[in-house]
């Protein structure tokens, strides 16, 4: 959640970002009126309290018709505590559910909506397939071709937008995942297999209930979630935890299996292995400092585009605009992969500053020098079922080949090429 001193001392900032987001400002003020009511009950609980206190000792002394309106006065008195203890509680109550639902402060990124982002820069050049003389397949077909997705058994099984990674097409996954993971442990990472399945505390803690809960799968006889991705569970995982950030931020690269609803997505991208219900994928999230997380934003990001390149992918980098954030992100970058078949950009990875809203939430601080204070979390995706996508198209031969990046021969045996077995 958002610094309720920020929100008292400058609420204007707060009003700015909610803006920028598209989202109600009234909710600001709702929260200023609950923290200001949340105080005045406060400070008359308070007062009367330190009076019955002192009553006491009256009373103690008193004697006759004086003990006796002594201790009316201190039963009234009581109440009065009572009441004003309630209201405090009622206030903080509704105050604490308005948080909850203020986004993140945007820092930095751009105003507006899905299509506001500003284009960061761009990598490498797409292909000219007219020049090469054919028209490029697109990466269901050619998943198809090599025996390396199925789509139409995996709808008999478990319905639409579910898939079977066959063959070369698993093995591919996994050198992906594979080559995440080995570039995660090189910049020193921990290496984390996590749970796909948590509490509604830590799933809410991390940002991702709320206005998108549809996205999210419940079991509800457990009251457990599913997650969209290993974040959730990284995030949670040094809850209500003092850690010790004097070396460095604490990074982990997380691998697990996610699983998103897609309920808002309206019939789009139903074609093949793009937006689907369950995928693998590996992250990274890293506990700083406040004031390391904008550069640490810039690390994460750097290895992002590393990885773009060790799968030779031509790429744009985009700074989200404040409308597309997440509601934990302060601010966001994505590399979008050229998509040959359909002429655009595809989100391939995304990277987000989070600041300190989730850890406020999870109740993760670090020691400093007069005591403690709340961390900052961050964010990135490393490797991903998605990316078999624009490696098939872009790296697609003729005959439906595909050619194999140097990055990933070693994790596929040395392969060069992804031969058609039909």
């Amino acid at each position: 959640m958002i610094d309720i001193r920020l929100l008292r001392d400058n609420p204007d900032a707060v009003r700015a970002s909610q803006r920028a987001r598209g989202e109600d400002q009234a909710l600001v003020d709702a929260a200023l009126s609950a923290e200001s009511r949340r105080r005045s009950a406060l400070a008359e609980f308070e007062s009367r309290r330190a009076e019955q206190k002192a009553m006491g000792k009256q009373v103690a002394q008193a004697q006759g018709e004086e003990k006796a309106e002594l201790i009316g006065r201190t039963k009234q008195l009581a109440q009065e505590v009572k009441d004003h203890q309630a209201a405090a509680n009622e206030a903080e109550a509704e105050l604490d559910e308005l948080l909850f639902r203020i986004p993140n402060i945007v820092e930095g990124a751009p105003a507006g909506g899905e299509d506001d982002f500003v284009t960061v820069r761009t990598v490498g050049t797409p292909r000219d397939f007219a020049a090469e003389g054919f028209e490029p397949r697109d990466h269901l077909d050619l998943g198809e071709g090599l025996g390396a997705i199925d789509t139409q058994r995996g709808a008999k099984v478990s319905g639409s937008r579910f898939y079977f990674l066959t063959g070369v097409g698993a093995r591919l996954e996994l050198a992906i995942l594979q080559a995440a993971m080995d570039k995660a442990l090189a910049e020193g990472f921990t290496p984390m297999i996590t749970p796909t399945l948590v509490t509604p505390e830590t799933m809410r803690g991390t940002g991702f209930l709320g206005e998108h809960s549809d996205e999210v799968y419940r079991l509800e006889r457990d009251d457990l979630y599913l997650v969209g991705t290993s974040e959730v569970a990284l995030a949670g995982y040094h809850g209500d935890e003092i850690i010790d950030l004097s070396d460095g931020p604490k990074r982990y690269a997380g691998w697990s299996a996610c699983y998103r609803r897609e309920a808002g997505s309206h019939g789009k991208d139903v074609r093949g292995i793009i937006r689907v219900h369950q995928f693998h994928k590996v992250e990274m999230f890293s506990y700083c400092s406040v004031d390391d997380a904008e550069a640490e934003h810039q690390r994460l990001l750097a290895w992002e585009e590393a990885m773009m390149a060790a799968v030779e992918l031509p790429y744009r980098v985009i700074d989200t605009a404040a409308g597309d954030l997440g509601t934990s992100a302060a601010r966001k970058f994505d590399c979008e992969a050229w998509l040959p078949t359909q002429q655009r950009y595809l989100e391939l990875t995304s990277t987000s500053n989070c600041t300190t809203f989730q850890a406020r939430r999870l109740n993760v601080r670090e020691r400093v020098e007069h005591g403690t204070r709340t961390v900052a979390t961050l964010n990135g995706t490393l490797g991903t079922t998605r990316w078999i996508v624009a490696i098939l198209e872009n790296h697609q031969q003729p005959d439906g080949s595909v050619h194999v990046p140097a990055g990933l021969r070693p994790y596929l045996g040395g392969l060069e090429v992804l031969e058609p077995v039909r």
